[in-house]
């Protein structure tokens, strides 16, 4: 028996080292540049009420101008919308939790506002800041 359960243990962490390599994989590097301190730091200043995700995800589908996020980002976050095609890098992959735990929400925020450079990621400065967070409200939503 003794043996058996030593089997089962090394089973057991065989599985959970996998599923946590495969969890990983989807990890993105960037050499976006940092928020500035006093925004990379801030918390979305909204609460996750349904209210407010639902409003981000309006505007992740169809409200934000000059386009809305679903082309490039997809309908579930991983990266693949319609104008996904082509891009290097590719559009950030909301999807992956491994990533985006290690993602503030000022840093979301500032890269909606203000873009990425050496990416696709353009500036959505004309969203008013509430908007924006509401966005990031709903992007959070996409790792879960």
């Amino acid at each position: 028996m003794n043996l058996f359960k030593r089997f089962i243990c090394l089973i057991a962490i065989v599985v959970v080292s996998i599923s946590t390599f495969a969890w990983a994989d989807c990890v993105q590097k960037r050499n976006t540049p940092q928020a500035p301190d006093n925004i990379f730091k801030q918390s979305n200043p909204l609460q996750a009420t349904q209210d407010n995700i639902s409003a981000g995800e309006k505007l992740y589908a169809s409200g934000a101008k000059p386009l809305a996020c679903v082309q490039c980002h997809g309908e579930k976050g991983n990266g693949d919308g319609k104008m996904a095609m082509g891009m290097n890098p590719k559009p950030r992959d909301f999807s992956c939790q491994a990533m985006m735990k290690d993602i503030p929400d000022g840093q979301l925020f500032w890269v909606v506002k203000n873009g990425s450079k050496g990416t696709g990621m353009m500036a959505f400065s004309a969203l008013q800041d509430e908007q924006v967070w509401q966005i990031v409200a709903y992007i959070r939503t996409l790792a879960n």
